[in-house]
């Protein structure tokens, strides 16, 4: 007797679908659960918590229009590299700021540069 002669199908031959059958059909169309939890205490709401749970594929998501990971920056490379971005580019303008106050004062900027190359130099 060979092994798949031994093992049979506990649901029957042809009526069930694989975990990953499912698992595709999920990830394809999507799920929503919804569900409230809700503590009262005479009539007294404590404690509401709304659940919202959606699982979907990626491409899914995006098609629906959420894609909040792409701009968490603990979640997505490219989201870390524009907000390195975003704060060089106010950086660079502080700086440059910065200097042009420092050319409007005329000498006393010059004379403060020269004492911090002489702390320098020491």
């Amino acid at each position: 007797m060979t092994t798949a002669a031994r093992l049979q199908d506990p649901y029957g031959s042809g009526g069930g679908a694989s975990l990953a059958d499912i698992l595709e059909r999920v990830l394809d169309k999507g799920v929503v659960i919804a569900g409230d939890i809700r503590v009262n205490l005479l009539d007294i709401e404590l404690l509401t918590i709304k659940l919202r749970l959606l699982v979907a594929s990626v491409d899914k998501a995006k098609e629906m229009g959420i894609d909040w990971w792409e701009d968490d920056p603990s979640l997505s490379s490219g989201a870390r590299r524009r907000e390195l971005a975003r704060e060089n580019e106010r950086l660079q303008r502080r700086i440059a700021e910065l200097q042009d106050a420092r050319a409007g004062d005329g000498g006393a900027g010059s004379r403060v540069e020269r004492a911090d190359r002489v702390e320098e130099d020491s």
